[in-house]
């Protein structure tokens, strides 16, 4: 008998959970449906980089949980069949503003390279050196270049996913649904049962989980990012990405696209409308490393929710009292670095009907729920 599974929340964690259930071994044992309403969500609103490694967190449970994400993504290209438009490997350049502290960052990632392989090399650019590796920009500073760093297109990453699973027969429905008091699922179909549950709604957790009496300690943060429309030659392919001590990140993409930000706002909530003091103060942080960039290059401006915790660190596991729910989440600004990771885990788990112990990379999930 096949047993019936759930995904919920079509987001990193969803998406890549799905994808994995329906292509691990033993997946034809499974019959899975993932629901989501597309409504908000962070990763189809996001361009990310994927270069943990010299974060200034100092949360060593997210490290290696970050660390483990970005090892990881190399198979997730391969299973999944990403193409250049998803996923490139470009490495990336991090900076710091005093000269000491980047001599020190450099040596911390030379200490680091040696027990951390998907680094793959580091080198000290001079502003000149950084210049050369990123021609467009007027104004280089001086940085770390860690050639295992890469940048990703959310949307582009979800919609691959779920194309993927649904190839392999995973349905996808494109509604917002809630348990019921039982456990049960409330779809606009009626009530549906399920074996085993994964709950992946980001920010909007707390109102999946309320009908099963759980108060999830998670919050919504706003992020914003601009597309700019980019013409000269400068903006080549296979381009790193500049990652500055205290500003937004500048993210050069194929097609002349450039992409800054994001925003961390704490007090957006779940509003989903473009400032103009987000689009004017990512617009500057870029203009302090290129001068050209114009107000009127700025053709898009893109909005989402992030789900974060009290200690800014991601979650997952079972609910507690409910072996068969499964719940991850907290993701925060790291999302496309951990969520993977995380989705792959627990599709594994279920797959497999084994679960390891995960508290080398998350705190219990009863530390996050009430």
């Amino acid at each position: 008998m096949r047993k019936r599974v759930a995904v919920i929340g079509g987001g990193i964690i969803g998406a890549t959970a799905a994808f994995y259930l329906s292509y691990l071994d033993r997946s034809q044992s499974l019959t899975i449906k993932l629901f989501d309403d597309d409504l908000g969500q962070a990763t189809k609103a996001a361009s990310g980089i994927i270069s943990p490694w010299l974060s200034k967190r100092r949360n060593k449970r997210w490290y290696a949980l970050a660390k483990l994400g970005a090892a990881f993504y190399p198979k997730l290209v391969m299973d999944a069949q990403l193409n250049q438009r998803v996923y490139q490997q470009t490495g990336t350049i991090v900076t710091r503003r005093n000269p000491d502290d980047l001599k020190q960052l450099f040596q911390e990632a030379t200490i680091k390279l040696e027990r951390t392989p998907a680094m793959k090399s580091v080198q000290l650019l001079s502003a000149s050196e950084v210049g050369q590796r990123l021609p467009f920009l007027t104004n280089p500073p001086a940085g770390v270049f860690v050639t295992g760093g890469a940048k990703v297109d959310g949307r582009q990453l979800i919609q691959t996913l779920l194309k993927q699973a649904k190839r392999r027969r995973v349905i996808v429905n494109h509604q917002r649904v809630f348990f019921d008091n039982s456990g049960q699922i409330r779809t606009a179909n009626g009530l549906e049962q399920f074996d085993v549950v994964i709950v992946a709604t980001g920010a909007w957790m707390k109102d999946t989980l309320r009908p099963l009496d759980y108060l999830v300690k998670i919050r919504p943060q706003k992020g914003q990012l601009i597309d700019l429309a980019v013409n000269s030659w400068h903006y080549g392919r296979q381009l790193p990405v500049l990652m500055p001590e205290s500003r937004s990140d500048i993210i050069p993409f194929d097609q002349h696209k450039l992409v800054v930000g994001a925003t961390h706002e704490n007090e957006g909530g779940f509003d989903l409308s473009p400032t103009n003091e987000a689009r004017l103060m990512l617009l500057k942080n870029a203009q302090l490393f290129d001068h050209r960039l114009k107000e009127n290059q700025i053709k898009r401006v893109r909005v989402g929710t992030r789900g974060y915790t009290e200690d800014f660190a991601p979650f997952f596991g079972h609910l507690p009292d409910h072996p068969n729910i499964l719940l991850g989440g907290g993701l925060g600004s790291s999302g496309l670095t951990t969520g993977p990771i995380i989705g792959y885990l627990l599709a594994k788990a279920i797959a497999e009907q084994r679960f390891e112990n995960w508290d080398t990379y998350t705190k219990p999930v009863s530390h996050y729920i009430i």
